[in-house]
């Protein structure tokens, strides 16, 4: 007993190592770049939402598709997923926390988040973020509280049903921040705020199977075969449904004559943006595992496609966020516009170690809040055991 905790104990904390080092690691980044300045990244005055900002979506998106699991379980009474409902609500506030490090990092000059704490204006969707990101982490504490807690377990569906319109809702505002952009031709649509949703959906699952995975082959357990089979029907549906509402955002594009030239871009012409588009997202990211799902049987396939899911999101996100702002402004409609300034060029952007580091210590944070959470609530799901 005594050389089993032992082994454990080691275990977790060679685990909060490598997650401490990593987290340290993306603060040292952080340090670097406000010291020396946004010179040391690839980032410019055309590219200025760079690599970070694709790490820092992906988990704040995925930190409410996660959720979704405690949801189907709570609000739903889905047996299989209520008995996870506890880690999703722990893994929705390790990767918001993760990802608002990220960006707040990434602002230069992370000390004036102060004013954004203190003066809001209510016609900027950045001003209601910071109530949508703050309150989540509220709601999800007090639904993890009626969960853990007995005697307040009767609060658990009021608490449950709150934390699924909450997430609804900080979904659509992270959407609505590019939706609400109308400077950039790659944004400005109302079809982002739905298609966030649904991506959260397909990326929290993938994440959530991930890491489930990994925590019961350290505490030596297995996954029931069924509970299994369900979950990784549903992320194939997410994932399908995903790359539907994809295709219709960028066919609604082609329609219109004024994006014509900014989807050849990004769809054709734009370089690296087309073959992260199609190869990475596409193909990696959506169609493969689709095909491993729909073929695939035991627990190699599901790990795998979930691993491609999250790797076509970052692609996606690449495309999304750096191709986006690559694209030149169009100031004057009608007219090509040229300049010493880089007027009507296109942006070169490569990311450089800084951002690679801050990007990933924010993955190591949110790595950090969950281990060390499911040690000391154990918040590990508790299934029967499946029939031998």
């Amino acid at each position: 007993m005594n050389a089993d905790w032992s082994s454990d104990a080691r275990r977790f904390w060679l685990l909060l190592v490598l997650g401490g080092t990593v987290t340290a690691l993306g603060l040292g980044a952080a340090h670097f770049m406000e010291a020396h300045g946004h010179i040391v990244t690839g980032m410019d005055n055309s590219v200025v939402w760079g690599l970070p900002h694709v790490f820092a979506i992906f988990m704040i998106v995925t930190a409410s598709g996660v959720l979704n699991i405690a949801s189907v379980g709570t609000v739903f009474g889905q047996s299989v997923y209520k008995a996870r409902a506890p880690l999703s609500g722990l893994l929705s506030v390790a990767l918001l926390a993760g990802g608002l490090m990220v960006l707040m990092l990434d602002l230069g000059r992370p000390e004036r988040v102060i004013v954004a704490a203190t003066h809001y204006n209510f016609r900027s969707v950045f001003a209601w973020n910071v109530f949508l990101y703050s309150g989540l982490v509220a709601v999800v504490a007090i639904y993890l509280w009626t969960l853990l807690e007995r005697r307040m377990n009767v609060w658990s569906k009021p608490a449950g049903m709150a934390a699924l319109v909450w997430r609804f809702a900080l979904t659509t505002g992270t959407g609505s921040i590019f939706g609400f952009l109308v400077a950039r031709q790659a944004y400005q649509s109302a079809l982002l705020a739905p298609l966030f949703i649904v991506l959260s959906f397909g990326w929290g699952l993938a994440v959530f199977l991930l890491v489930q995975a990994a925590m019961l082959a350290w505490n030596g357990r297995r996954l029931d075969a069924d509970i299994e089979r369900r979950l990784s029907r549903l992320l194939g549906v997410f994932v399908a449904t995903s790359l539907y509402l994809v295709a219709v955002y960028h066919g609604t594009n082609l329609y219109f004559a004024r994006q014509s030239t900014f989807e050849a871009f990004i769809l054709r012409d734009g370089g690296i943006f087309p073959l992260l588009f199609w190869a990475g997202y596409v193909v990696l990211g959506s169609v493969l595992p689709l095909v491993l799902l729909w073929r695939g049987t035991g627990p190699r396939a599901a790990l795998g496609a979930s691993a491609l899911v999250c790797a076509g999101a970052f692609a996606f996100l690449y495309v999304f966020i750096i191709g986006g702002q690559a694209f030149p402004l169009e100031i004057f409609p009608g007219f090509e516009v040229h300049s010493s300034f880089g007027d009507g060029a296109i942006a070169h952007y490569g990311p450089r170690w800084p951002e690679w580091l801050l990007g990933l210590g924010g993955v190591g944070a949110a790595f950090v809040i969950t281990v060390v959470g499911v040690r000391v609530l154990d918040l590990l799901p508790r299934d029967p055991e499946p029939a031998q």
